[in-house]
């Protein structure tokens, strides 16, 4: 597979260990200049037919021992880091990240490799005490776990290096072959991870990628030969690929809404600067992005005007130069699209504090107040730098705000106060809840997913791998 750092070169598929072109081929462009940075072949359902056929065919001639899988998965992450800058320039141009971002997500990377490394040496089933059964003494029973089978994972623009890590790194580890489907605005990270993972010792056949927007996704959902789905994207497309893929396993992280409620009693010189953070990094296209910010009413005034002056700190523009906080979304069109909430929202009796100023696919940080339920800026995802800030008299009416959406990834509590916090555990319906933190908290070892319309499944390494394995049962009985 040909570098990508070249004048717009020619990125093909991997197939089978090889690299297949096509004659047709979809640009990628440098999200903030425009310019065109590679030209990527586009697959057809044969070219998806023969990588699944691949990656079953690598399964079924036998495994990788667990501990060589282990070695290879921490060799891709050495590989990866000696080629730090260049895979950190690749992903300022696909995504149009800031170059803080992109190191960040850079580095979790390799820990996610490392981690489903360290997994793959752990993968185990436990005892079943037969015995303690009527009349079944003298038998003896175990679990395995084994490999689920070919694994299609399907990945998002917003995070183009370390969400492919969490879907390939774990079915790697858990023995299952993979056919991967990046997205198609950001697919030169993918390409990268696959060459690292080569040049760690992975074998021809188990990881294969192929190029292309949604249809490519369907192709691979037609194929019986998959056993397993993981995929990141929205809930529409994910209600379209569970459909599809009827009594097959799944994982599911899909939309959200986040909020985080700020408690009268919260350290507000923590709160502050971690809700700015979470709001506006990645130009607000993260899933767990800060959308909703509900304050108690005696802190109201305080934390907005803090606020406020905190987001119009920010620097925005050039995401390469080094001072850089937010840079352009993932293309004008969204841009565009999320200026028009602003908007809409503005006519409807929202204040803009700040922001919603655009430029071409830069939309700047983005401050309302006065908004109500019936506009898009606070009932649908809008994965833009925006940001709505709300009051609150009583705790309950925040919790039950936080719930009053389809959705259920995650959410954040500032507090000082053990029984809010327990209070919030035990009811805020998200996968994740943040106790003196926002929605957006995660590390790579941990359980991450949804509730509702959020999906279901965990990523993480441990998680992830035991749902990408069978459990079988082996009993022993006395001859």
């Amino acid at each position: 597979m040909q570098s990508v750092m070249g004048r717009s070169p020619d990125v093909d598929h991997l197939i089978g260990g090889e690299c297949v072109a096509t004659g047709a081929r979809f640009d990628v462009k440098d999200k903030f200049t425009g310019e065109t940075v590679a030209r990527v072949a586009l697959a057809e359902r044969e070219h998806v037919d023969r990588a699944v056929d691949a990656a079953a065919e690598t399964m079924r001639r036998g495994g990788i021992e667990p501990y060589r899988r282990s070695e290879i998965l921490k060799d891709a992450a050495d590989c990866l880091a000696r080629r730090k800058s260049e895979i950190v320039e690749i992903m300022i141009a696909e995504t149009g990240f800031t170059r803080a971002d992109c190191q960040g997500e850079f580095t979790r990377t390799l820990e996610t490799l490392r981690l489903s490394g360290e997994e793959a040496k752990r993968i185990c089933g436990e005892v079943v005490p037969l015995d303690g059964a009527p009349g079944q003494g003298g038998r003896l029973g175990m679990t395995v776990r084994v490999p689920v089978g070919v694994v299609a994972a399907i990945t998002p623009f917003n995070s183009p290096l370390n969400t492919v890590a969490h879907k390939v790194a774990p079915a790697l580890a858990a023995g299952n072959a993979v056919v991967l489907k990046p997205a198609e605005q950001t697919p030169l990270c993918s390409v990268k991870l696959a060459e690292a993972l080569m040049e760690a010792g992975l074998p021809a056949g188990w990881l294969n990628v192929v190029h292309g927007a949604g249809q490519v996704g369907s192709y691979l959902t037609d194929n019986q030969k998959v056993r397993y789905y993981t995929f990141t994207g929205s809930t529409e497309v994910g209600t379209i690929i569970q459909r599809a893929a009827g009594l097959r396993r799944t994982q599911m992280e899909l939309g959200n809404i986040s909020g985080t409620i700020i408690c009268e009693d919260a350290n507000i010189a923590v709160a502050i600067p971690r809700c700015i953070t979470t709001s506006f990094r990645k130009a607000g296209e993260v899933c767990t992005s800060l959308q909703r910010i509900y304050v108690q009413r005696a802190l109201y005034d305080q934390f907005l005007e803090l606020f406020v002056q905190g987001t119009v700190a920010l620097r925005v523009g050039d995401p390469r130069a080094e001072d850089t906080e937010v840079g352009p979304m993932i293309s004008e069109e969204e841009a565009v699209r999320a200026e028009s909430w602003v908007a809409e929202a503005r006519q409807e009796g929202a204040a803009v504090l700040t922001g919603g100023k655009r430029v071409n696919s830069v939309l700047w940080p983005t401050v309302l107040t006065n908004v109500t339920k019936r506009m898009k800026v606070l009932n649908q995802e809008i994965f833009a730098p925006v940001v709505c800030v709300l009051p609150y008299d009583r705790f309950e009416d925040a919790i039950d705000a936080i719930n009053d959406t389809p959705y259920g990834l995650s959410a954040g509590l500032f507090t000082s106060d053990l029984s809010k916090a327990l209070l919030a555990a035990r009811t805020v319906d998200t996968g994740g809840v943040h106790v003196n933190h926002t929605s957006s908290c995660r590390q790579d070892l941990m359980p991450y997913g949804g509730m509702k319309n959020s999906g279901f499944g965990r990523e993480g390494p441990r998680y992830a791998i035991r749902d990408m394995t069978d459990e079988k049962l082996v009993t022993f009985t006395p001859a």
